[in-house]
Order: C-alpha cells, then sequence, then structure tokens
C-alpha cells in the first residue's frame, strides 16, 4: 500500500445485507432444566405470520467495526469479502457517505455476499438467520499484508467457515510487524478448540468474547448459587475469573468477557474491572458487541490506556447502537460518548478483588 494510503486501522471480517423483521405474533418461550434455563422464538406452526415492521441494513463485523472506528476519527481501510449481486450493490452503496477505504475489500462473481434475516422480539433482542456466503470464503490470497503491515492496528472480527483457515496467519504477521491486534473471538474459531484457538491468543494484545463464548474456550462453567454459596453476590464471578486466567496467554494483554445486561469484566494480569451497561432504550442488540469491542479497543487509546474508561466508552457507544434499528446507526463519535458521561456523573466502572 503506497504512503497516501496507509491507513491506522485495518478491520477484518464479514460483511452481509440484514433484512431486520417484527411481528406482533412472535412469542419468547421459556424452557427449564436443573442446571441452566433457554429461550426461544416462535411462532404458530403451519401459520402465516403478519409482520408488524421491517427494514434492510448492511452489517457484518468487518463492515461494523470499520463505520465505527471512523466515526470516532480513525483512518480506517475494511478487508471483507463480497459476491457481484444486488446485495453487495447495496453494501458499497453504504459507504459512499461513510470515510472508509475499501480498496482492500475482494470481490468474486463466483460467491454470493453474505445475507441475514434477524427476527426482532418485542423485547428488544434478536435471532438471526444467517447465509454465510462469501464471508466463510476468506483466503490467505484475498489478505492485503502489506496493508496489515503498515497500519498501527489490526481488528479481527468473528469470522466463519473456510475463512477462519486464516486467522493464525494474520495474527502472527501482524504481532511480527508491530501492529497492535484486537481479536474478537466468535464461536467459528472457539470450536477449533483451545490449542487452535491459543495460537491466535499468542499474537492478540486485547481479546474481546461473551461470557458463553469465554466458558466454551475455556470449557469452564459457571456454576449456580448454592445454599452455602452466593457466586452471583460477587462483582466478578470466580469461574469467570478463572477464564481470564486460562485466556490471558501473553505478558501485555487484556481480556474482556461480555455478559449481556450485566455488563462487562476485564482482566490484565493484575486487575479485575467491572463496568454495568449504560441505561437506555433497547430497540435491537444486533452490532451491540462489535460497537462494544471496537470502541473498547479505540477508546485505550483515547484514554492513555485506562482500561475502567475504556469499558465505560464502549458501554455507552453500545448503548448507542441497540437504541436504534441497524448495526451502525446509533454510533456515537468520542464527544458525544464524553457529552453522555457527563451527563451520567454517578455512572463509573468498579475494581474487584
Amino acid at each position: 500500500m503506497e504512503d497516501e494510503k496507509m491507513c491506522e486501522v485495518i478491520t477484518i471480517g464479514s460483511a452481509t445485507m440484514d433484512v431486520f423483521v417484527e411481528s406482533d405474533d412472535a412469542n419468547i418461550v421459556s424452557v427449564y432444566t436443573k442446571n441452566k434455563k433457554s429461550e426461544f422464538m416462535s411462532y404458530p406452526y403451519g401459520a402465516k405470520v403478519e409482520i408488524s415492521d421491517f427494514d434492510s441494513k448492511v452489517g457484518g463485523g468487518g463492515v461494523n467495526t470499520a463505520v465505527n472506528f471512523s466515526n470516532l476519527g480513525f483512518n480506517t481501510s475494511a478487508i471483507f469479502k463480497i459476491g457481484d449481486d444486488i446485495y453487495s450493490d447495496g453494501i458499497l452503496e453504504s459507504f459512499k457517505d461513510k470515510k472508509v477505504d475499501l480498496s482492500n475489500i475482494v470481490q468474486d462473481k463466483k460467491v454470493s455476499t453474505g445475507f441475514s434475516i434477524i427476527l426482532v422480539s418485542f423485547q428488544g433482542d434478536r435471532t438471526v438467520l444467517a447465509h454465510r456466503g462469501a464471508n466463510a470464503q476468506i483466503k490467505k490470497s484475498d489478505i492485503n499484508f502489506d496493508a496489515i503491515k503498515n497500519s498501527k492496528l489490526l481488528y479481527i472480527a468473528p469470522m466463519n467457515g473456510d475463512s477462519t483457515k486464516v486467522l493464525d496467519d494474520i495474527a502472527n504477521f501482524a504481532n511480527d510487524n508491530n501492529v497492535y491486534v484486537c481479536f474478537n473471538a466468535g464461536s467459528s474459531s472457539i470450536k477449533k478448540g483451545f490449542n487452535y484457538l491459543k495460537k491466535i491468543l499468542e499474537n492478540a494484545n486485547i481479546v474481546v468474547l461473551n461470557k458463553e463464548e469465554a466458558s466454551l474456550a475455556t470449557q469452564i462453567q459457571v456454576r449456580p448459587d448454592t445454599r452455602d454459596e452466593k457466586y452471583s453476590e460477587s462483582l466478578i464471578h470466580p469461574d469467570v475469573k478463572e477464564m481470564f486466567k486460562k485466556l490471558k496467554v501473553r505478558d501485555y494483554q487484556i481480556i474482556v468477557i461480555t455478559d449481556g445486561g450485566k455488563g462487562a469484566y476485564a482482566y490484565d494480569g493484575k486487575d479485575y474491572y467491572y463496568c454495568p451497561v449504560f441505561d437506555g432504550p433497547v430497540v435491537s442488540t444486533l452490532g451491540a458487541g462489535d460497537a462494544f469491542a471496537s470502541t473498547f479497543c479505540a477508546a485505550l487509546g483515547k484514554t492513555n490506556a485506562d482500561i475502567g474508561k475504556a469499558l465505560m466508552y464502549a458501554s455507552v457507544n453500545s448503548a448507542g447502537v441497540v437504541s436504534k434499528f441497524g448495526a451502525t446507526e446509533g454510533l456515537l463519535t468520542f464527544d458525544e460518548i464524553e457529552k453522555k458521561l457527563a451527563e451520567n456523573p454517578d455512572y463509573k466502572y468498579k475494581l474487584a478483588d
């Protein structure tokens, strides 16, 4: 990549066309067993279900995070793969008013563009029907390694299918070239086993994943309260602390575990941090994880590596995203985030024992 095209941040991940569907006929069904509670979205079987509202937006981890970094003021380039169809046209069109470099994307006529149908519940949560398409077929030859080498930060969003095969090469290359690596681990890479995941973790400066993913990666289950042990009264569950210790595999490394409506936790090898969610309306949770993880990475530079403040910035921006339909519609700038924090002086992170 030529000097004039050098970008501070490179994101790599998926690009999809998302169709949001709301129906007043959707039901939330809770199923309890001895050890867990599961929830399902259901519709009357064999019935024609009326749609109360729908919309289409561009999404995917590679897209969402690139837009967020750019919105936060970083010179950003995105790496993702799309087909040559109406959905790819929509994705490219969406970038016309975004300051994101697209010179490193790959367009392949032999594959279809990623597409998702998002079923939104009346609670604001969602079930996603995902066609991975081109997102599952990123190859090593698709990656512009010179662009990565000339960047300051590489953000790796969750990747799917055969695309996970390039993760180790990408992270290792970036680390060897002193590029800061933020890794948002996804279920596809986690399911390959801890030995595979560890190779990527060893090259990552920041690792972000949710509690379910952390449990799957480490094979550590979160124990429920008992008569003698009230784990839930702890700011951070002791089993979550054990997850942190297993996931942290290099000296300078920050691990972040998100826990939905309960907030987020972080560990740097010395201190444990807890940050509650930032209150606000919830319309759709799609894109909240992308916003949180990428904002945390960006905010570390903004706050002089203050982990607690970075968690707060991430939570505020994530709250902005869930307040609107679409994974990038509610993204905030640093100035807007700081304004909300100033308006809510009681909102604080905590250090946990």
